[in-house]
């Protein structure tokens, strides 16, 4: 198919099937995210209308954020796949010391790297971070129910600092706003403040799943001009100078509510006998919540619970991508025993393939649990339980291998064994 009748079919599905209110932006170089305003999931639904109504066959592990960045480069993947001529892969060239995958966990371990204070241990809370299955069976990686509070408790212990909550929840935005302005004007350098913002109202700001919508922590300086501010995105490792205006906006959304500020000063190393107790409270040896979170919800789906139908797995899993790069984590677990123990680096390569493979197989998850519920085809089910069991092999081997590192840095820093009794 040429690229020109491919970028067709992509109008006609979006104006068509999807009805975007904003075809008048449409055209071949059009951004699919900042320009058409559509959001991670939504790009994977307008890939799957096109391979059911073109009769394509999308390989989900050859879907990355390159090939739809615009109309045009969407529509060139989409031909190539249409040809059968195979895609080349384009290598990651992403040290894992600067894998970002939860953003209140980097806002606050900025400081920790500033400071030279290992920051690697914090992250074995996030691989299985808190989230949610609302009742009417939707994954949420961010709800009411979500404090950090685990997140503060910790960071306090390991580092020393009590990260102080600046928001008020019961007073209104204009009071927060004017709250964290008056800090920003007389705090020292050496304390930083934290917020939360949606991020899907700063379209000028690119990220890795823009859903909508899209609760987030960043970091604010005041500028030599009112009017900007200066934002830091630890997790999508970007900064620079951005309206107040703008950033005021994604602040004051209802979907949105939070701020901390942190001491740098104050911080210290961590000690070896609170990271072992940290690792022992934050490892889930007998489940992997996730995994199991998705197939809870597709059994919910399946069965007509509460009069859920298969149609609404769409939305239910919608935020399985965002959950899912949290199990970068573990890389970040890998590397400091694996330093520690002066293990071989092959061997560590060798386990970021396999937790990167973990990632990749949830997105073959979504993908096909949207096309159950595009075409009602319970046939499917089989392929998505079978990789749900996948995943379950896969995570149990990281778990067990990190299991077996963790005790031997427990003995070689003559600590008490751990209270996990035996690998996973």
């Amino acid at each position: 198919m040429k690229q020109e009748t491919m970028i067709e079919a992509i109008r006609q599905v979006l104006e068509g099937n999807m009805q975007n209110p904003h075809m008048h932006a449409f055209n071949a170089s059009a951004r699919l995210n900042e320009d058409l305003y559509l959001d991670s999931v939504l790009v994977l639904q307008l890939i799957l209308h096109l391979e059911l109504d073109l009769g394509l066959n999308v390989p989900e592990q050859n879907i990355t954020a390159a090939d739809y960045a615009t109309v045009s480069s969407l529509a060139d993947f989409l031909c190539q796949i249409d040809s059968d001529t195979p895609k080349t892969s384009v290598q990651q060239d992403e040290e894992f010391e600067d894998v970002k995958v939860h953003c209140f966990v980097s806002c606050v371990c900025e400081s920790l790297k500033r400071k030279h204070i290992d920051h690697r241990p914090f992250y074995f809370g996030v691989w299985d971070a808190t989230f949610s299955i609302s009742d009417d069976y939707r994954l949420q990686y961010h709800s009411d129910d979500i404090d950090h509070s685990d997140f503060k408790t910790w960071y306090q212990t390991l580092f020393g600092v009590e990260l102080e909550s600046w928001y008020d929840e019961s007073e209104s935005k204009e009071d927060n706003l004017l709250a964290m302005t008056r800090i920003l004007e007389s705090k020292p350098s050496d304390q930083h403040l934290m917020v939360m913002l949606d991020m899907y109202h700063l379209p000028e700001r690119e990220n890795k799943f823009n859903q909508n919508p899209f609760p987030h922590y960043v970091m604010l300086e005041n500028t030599n001009d009112p009017a900007t501010l200066m934002m830091y995105d630890p997790d999508f490792r970007w900064e620079g100078e951005m309206e107040a205006s703008k950033i005021y906006h994604a602040i004051s959304q209802p979907s949105v509510a939070g701020g901390y500020l942190i001491n740098e000063a104050k911080l210290k190393h961590a000690d070896d006998r609170d990271i072992q107790a940290y690792f022992e409270a934050c490892f889930i040896r007998e489940d992997n919540p996730l995994t199991s979170a998705i197939r809870t919800i597709l059994n919910a789906h399946l069965r007509s619970v509460d009069a859920l139908s298969i149609s609404a797995l769409n939305i239910a899993l919608r935020e399985i991508r965002v959950i899912a790069v949290r199990k970068y984590a573990y890389e970040h677990g890998f590397a400091f025993f694996w330093r520690a123990l002066g293990l071989p680096d092959d061997d560590f390569e060798y386990w970021c393939d396999v937790i990167e493979d973990l990632i990749q197989t949830y997105t073959k998850i979504q993908y096909q649990v949207m096309k159950l519920a595009e075409t009602g085809d319970v046939e499917l089910q089989v392929d998505i339980y079978a990789l749900l069991n996948k995943q379950d092999q896969t995570e149990n081997r990281i778990k067990k291998r990190l299991f077996e590192v963790y005790r031997d840095w427990c003995e070689l820093n003559d600590l008490a064994l751990p209270m996990l009794a035996e690998a996973v």
